[in-house]
């Protein structure tokens, strides 16, 4: 265990006076590696909330890949999802009462989610890691289920993490191409990343799960002058996660969970794309399991670090779509 300080001192450089990277991120790389996650299995799993958002006294609705659904939990907690629509009228179930570990229709008091509705309301398979929700949608998904999702490394201990998740007008491969391609990240992101230099990138040919990863160094910005210079690598457990880890450095082990969950069409027509992004913090150092202590103050400021990156990232993949789909 280190006690030397992570933060280092750079000299920060004038944003148009950065090194170019445009001859580095060859778009023929990047639509290879995309083209090599779409052919990973997923088992027909979505991330669709945080695990702890889902809760006992309320039920939560969304919609995935135009699927109605409602997630809550029953009263040992356990994780409940089934169709978001009451199978007497379709009055929507995320409006709905939990009474003793069932939901209660608001219309005309209907219970779902017990042994008498059975024959009317069939659950879907779900699973809850104590990070994220998940449900599995074998019709949506189309491919061969598996008993749970397809999970990267993670630290052993998950306790000090955050989840985000935002909407955008695009489809999971915009969201998968954005974070295939980390050359834009010092240039689109200057208040976060500094000195980033990808250092392994995928073979446009002959891609395995041996050689897919990208390697990087790079420094994150806490102030001006001041950051945590670190070596990460993304890499794909599925065709619609990207995983960062922090490989050595401060913090190694750490991930972030990258999730592209489509949703479905918007009202006017164009796919609409949600991201859920959980951070995973690890550390060696002694301190750290104080962290667990300061968490409800510590995921508001992760959140809003998270939410900056995305606001930006998702004009990157929604601007992508835009253009592969202006002619259709």
């Amino acid at each position: 265990m280190s006690n030397i300080s992570p933060l280092q001192r750079f000299s920060p450089e004038k944003w148009s006076r950065q090194r170019p990277t445009y001859q580095d991120a060859d778009p023929r790389v990047i639509a290879a590696a995309l083209r090599w996650s779409q052919q990973l299995p997923s088992g027909n799993w979505y991330a669709f909330a945080a695990s702890r958002d889902i809760r006992r006294d309320r039920p939560f609705g969304t919609t995935i890949g135009g699927v109605e659904i409602v997630a809550w939990r029953d009263r040992q907690g356990a994780l409940r999802i089934g169709p978001g629509a009451c199978p007497h009228l379709g009055a929507p179930l995320d409006t709905a009462q939990v009474d003793d570990g069932a939901l209660v229709c608001r219309w005309h008091g209907l219970r779902v989610g017990d042994a008498d509705t059975a024959a009317r309301w069939c659950p879907f398979p779900s699973h809850d890691d104590g990070v994220l929700a998940w449900v599995r949608l074998d019709p949506v998904g189309g491919e061969t289920p598996t008993d749970a999702p397809i999970l990267g490394r993670r630290p052993a201990d998950t306790t000090v993490h955050s989840v985000t998740g935002l909407i955008g007008t695009c489809e999971p491969r915009d969201i998968m191409a954005n974070r295939l391609d980390p050359w834009h990240g010092s240039w689109f992101h200057p208040y976060s990343f500094a000195h980033l230099d990808v250092t392994q990138s995928p073979p446009l040919d002959g891609i395995t799960e041996e050689n897919h990863r990208f390697l990087l160094t790079v420094t994150f910005r806490l102030t001006r002058r001041l950051g945590v210079p670190v070596e990460a690598e993304f890499r794909c457990p599925d065709p619609r996660t990207i995983i960062m880890r922090i490989v050595s450095g401060e913090g190694a082990g750490s991930v972030v969970e990258t999730h592209a969950t489509p949703l479905g069409p918007g009202p006017d027509g164009q796919a609409r794309t949600a991201v859920i992004e959980a951070v995973i913090a690890n550390s060696d150092r002694p301190g750290f399991r104080f962290t667990h202590h300061t968490l409800p103050l510590l995921r508001p400021l992760m959140n809003h670090a998270a939410t900056r990156l995305w606001r930006d990232d998702l004009a990157y993949a929604e601007r992508r779509y835009q253009l592969r789909t202006r002619h259709r």
